[in-house]
């Protein structure tokens, strides 16, 4: 399909009636229907409120650091996210005579607020569609390699033009609708990003795994930074201690006012990734995956959660890695059970039918959308995608060791001399600041054992396998100690010299060089087909699209802004009713529990106080009289999401989108309008713990609530 054809397609597809629940919508060309049918649901700003002028919702809301949402609530630049997506900043701050992460925190003063390296927030200033520019550039006749050329050509070519004009700016330019059209986003970063609040984590991350994608929830997950910038441009810069509080454009008021069943409900963040238009075959594939991904993550994870409850030093270092690791492990098993309970691989191939019925009927791209091509080339990649998946979760960024194996001479540690190349050297300084060698040691053990255990194809072992057959009789601990205690690649404060034969020879280096090779060759193979497959795919969208060319089609989630609404209310499992919001006394209920031992139940006496207090004052909800906790509503989120404000008919935040529902983790591609709910924190229950736990009155009338 010509691009072309797809913008005109597109543009037709978009101007239809949309569901209330179901879309993840760009703002800039947001459909007056879909407008419309938000004011049918209680939507009561204007239509150029949502992205146009300083004042435009879309101003208060940001990309939090690459890989979450969050919402500026102030003057004076304060932003809300999550617990869990600022919890590495909490982890990085914290030691054993400090742990912010068990004990929470709160800067009394602009002088306490703790900067961050690597995290920033970052504005969307605008979007435009660039599919005819790229077009006119013959972009449909190029090779793959020339059209991300030609991508990044432009996308440097308006970062110049944008930097022209304000030299904070830059641009990115993304997929859409499986590559059918490309979208240029104007962003403005700012790089001094603090830590002001945060509570502690047995009220951030109540529930831990145990609740982690469950309803009914009680988790008060959210944190609390300042965005700081020039004092002379109110302008990103670098961080320094002259820097001052940011004053943005447009800040979102937080409401006290609450909600009702049935009230509008509106997330705007930046949703990370869905698959809704991927081929059942592609579905056996993410099934096959999953089920890979949660089997290698639960033999490290039960290794890394002893060592933690040992030692608490050891729990500082991995309590952000194992929440990561945990978090789609569990996401992985629950979208499975979800494709199996509802046979959607089944659904999804007798839609192909139909489509492959449109195609012979219609001519349209006859003799290029080959469905059983698809099906062919997916079940040509199945094992080496097996095999290349299991060693990177076995191996990739699992440990200290593996990770320096497999950076080899490259990356951040090496410290290179131009003029004398053999004076080049590595220099880890890392002194087991951010791992446990006990811990690592037994990770990559039990990973080794269960790689060669788990592997499809026994030629895709890296070669020192035969090594730990002959020599070390299978004992993979045994190896381990003994490539631990003569590798330099362990060794910390020492220059690495690799410019020798020495380091060629390094049994650390080699284990790298093994665990690479495996993978370059799995890589390779899987490239063959690659590109066959995504053609297959994108023009499978193209025919959807085309098909069904008089309903409303919205593309993928690609870490770009977008708005999804909706109503506030429940949904029914085996005919029980989940009810839309939990309260004070459920949260009490499952701290008695962990008074009995259940660990992820765990509070403070501090924390059962506070919960079972007789009078919650304004955060009580004027109209049940109760301290709410958590609400569902049935907003379209996904990963990404984290963080994103939850505002009411008026555009106040009414809460912060966290979670989605287990019953419906298959909705990453294939939406559950029955049964897909998000989860968000209650802005009031938020405000509760900052004023009665943290006493945080600065903040409070800061923000307007106190």
């Amino acid at each position: 399909m010509k691009l072309k054809q797809f913008i005109a397609l597109a543009a037709l597809t978009l101007s239809m009636p949309a569901s209330a629940d179901e879309g993840m919508w760009t703002l800039y060309n947001l459909p007056t229907q879909v407008y419309d049918q938000m004011c049918g649901y209680g939507f009561q700003l204007p239509y150029g409120s949502l992205y146009q002028g300083d004042q435009a919702v879309k101003n208060a809301v940001v990309n939090f650091s690459g890989y979450c949402s969050g919402v500026v609530v102030s003057p004076d630049g304060l932003v809300f996210t999550n617990h869990h997506c600022g919890f590495e900043s909490i982890r990085s701050h914290s030691t054993v005579e400090h742990d912010y992460m068990l004990n929470g925190f709160y800067a009394k003063s602009y002088a306490e607020e703790l900067p961050n390296e690597d995290m920033f927030v970052a504005f969307m200033v605008k979007q435009e569609d660039v599919t005819p520019v790229l077009e006119k550039a013959g972009f449909s006749k190029l090779s793959r390699e020339g059209q991300a050329a030609a991508v990044d050509s432009l996308e440097n070519i308006m970062t110049q033009q944008a930097k022209a004009q304000d030299s904070t700016l830059y641009v990115s330019i993304d997929a859409f609708y499986e590559g059918n059209q490309w979208i240029a986003t104007t962003y403005q970063q700012f790089d001094d990003l603090r830590l002001v609040f945060t509570v502690p984590k047995s009220m951030g991350k109540f529930g831990g795994e145990t609740d982690n994608w469950m309803w009914p929830r009680q988790t008060c997950d959210f944190s609390v930074f300042r965005i700081y910038a020039d004092p002379k441009t109110n302008g990103p810069a670098r961080y320094s201690k002259d820097n001052v509080p940011y004053h943005p454009k447009h800040w979102a008021p937080v409401s006290m006012q609450g909600y009702k069943e049935g009230d509008f409900a509106m997330t705007m963040g930046y949703p990370g990734s869905t698959e809704r238009y991927l081929s059942s075959y592609g579905i056996e594939q993410m099934h096959m995956r999953n089920a890979t991904r949660s089997q290698a993550r639960g033999v490290k994870q039960d290794v890394m959660v002893r060592h933690m409850r040992a030692d608490e030093a050891v729990r500082i270092k991995y309590d952000s890695k194992f929440a990561t690791s945990s978090n789609y492990w569990k996401n992985s098993i629950g979208m499975n059970k979800c494709i199996d309970s509802i046979g959607l691989i089944q659904q999804k191939r007798d839609y192909e039918f139909r489509i492959k019925a449109y195609v012979d009927s219609t001519g349209y791209l006859k003799g290029q959308l080959n469905f059983d091509t698809l099906k062919a080339l997916y079940a040509q990649n199945s094992t080496a995608s097996h095999d290349l998946l299991l060693l990177s979760e076995s191996f990739s960024r699992t440990n200290e060791l593996t990770t320096r194996a497999m950076m080899g001479a490259q990356g951040p540690n090496v410290v290179r001399n131009e003029k004398k190349p053999s004076k080049s050297y590595l220099l880890y300084d890392d002194d087991q600041k951010t791992w446990d060698e006990g811990l690592d040691k037994e990770v990559l053990a039990v990973s080794l054992k269960n790689y060669k255990e788990h592997i499809a194809d026994v030629r895709n072992l890296p070669a020192f396998y035969t090594t730990i057959a002959n020599e070390y009789g299978n004992d993979y601990r045994r190896f381990v100690d003994d490539i631990w205690s003569k590798t330099v690649l362990m060794k910390n404060n020492k220059r690495i010299y690799f410019n020798n034969k020495a380091f060629d020879k390094d049994p650390g280096v080699r284990l790298g060089k093994d665990l690479k090779e495996v993978a370059e060759r799995l890589k390779k193979a899987l490239g063959a087909n690659t590109e066959r497959i995504e053609d297959q795919e994108r023009m499978l969208c193209a025919a959807k699209l085309r098909m069904e060319e008089d309903m409303p089609h919205y593309s993928d989630a690609n870490f770009t802004m977008r708005l999804s609404y909706g109503r506030v209310g429940g949904y029914n499992i085996g005919g029980q009713p989940s009810g839309y919001y939990t309260a004070s006394e459920s949260i009490v209920e499952k701290m008695k529990a962990g008074d009995k031992g259940v660990i992820d139940y765990q509070a403070e006496p501090i924390m059962h106080e506070l919960m079972s207090a007789s009078n919650y004052g304004p955060y009580a909800d004027k109209t049940t009289g109760k301290m709410q906790l958590c609400l569902l509503t049935n907003n379209d989120i996904t990963g990404g999401n984290s963080g994103s404000p939850l505002f009411d008919g008026q555009g106040r935040l009414i809460g912060l989108a966290f979670d989605g529902n287990w019953d419906s983790l298959a909705s990453d591609i294939m939406f559950d309008k029955v049964l897909a709910r998000t989860i968000s924190v209650d802005i009031r229950f938020v405000l509760y713990l900052m004023d009665r736990w943290g006493h945080a009155d600065r903040l409070l009338q800061e923000i307007g609530a106190k």
